[in-house]
């Protein structure tokens, strides 16, 4: 049976990458990881820092809630916080600065309270 057109590239493209993979240097070690795609430290630090960003910027859904946005307890707090020193940093040096700040203090808070899942009786992990 033929291959169907369309999927030609991806097997290409998958033949390439587990190829070329082979090639690797073996003394470089593994990879810097990064938190899973689904884990709950990754899903706080992309939900807080885009709510965060839409509330900065005046984003059309900025207005929602906290359970609209799919926030815990927690990360609303955590996401208020953020908000509130990303505004005062707004003032003082620009909207790219803030939302600089936006960026790296999500993921470091995220981080220090492990996804901040804990308070909320609604969150549930990714199925």
């Amino acid at each position: 049976m033929r291959a169907h057109p369309r999927r030609r590239p991806v097997a290409a493209a998958l033949l390439t990458t587990v190829l070329l993979a082979g090639c690797a240097d073996p003394a470089a070690g593994p990879a810097p990881r990064s938190p899973s795609p689904d884990s709950p430290v990754r899903l706080c630090t992309e939900l807080i820092s885009y709510w965060a960003e839409q509330d900065l910027t005046g984003g059309k859904w900025a207005g929602l809630d906290w359970e609209q946005k799919g926030l815990s307890n927690e990360q609303y707090a955590l996401y208020s916080a953020i908000v509130q020193a990303a505004r005062a940093e707004q003032r003082q040096h620009g909207t790219t600065a803030a939302l600089e700040l936006i960026k790296h203090r999500s993921a470091q808070d995220c981080t220090a309270a492990r996804g901040a899942t804990h308070s909320s009786e609604n969150w549930r992990p990714p199925a």
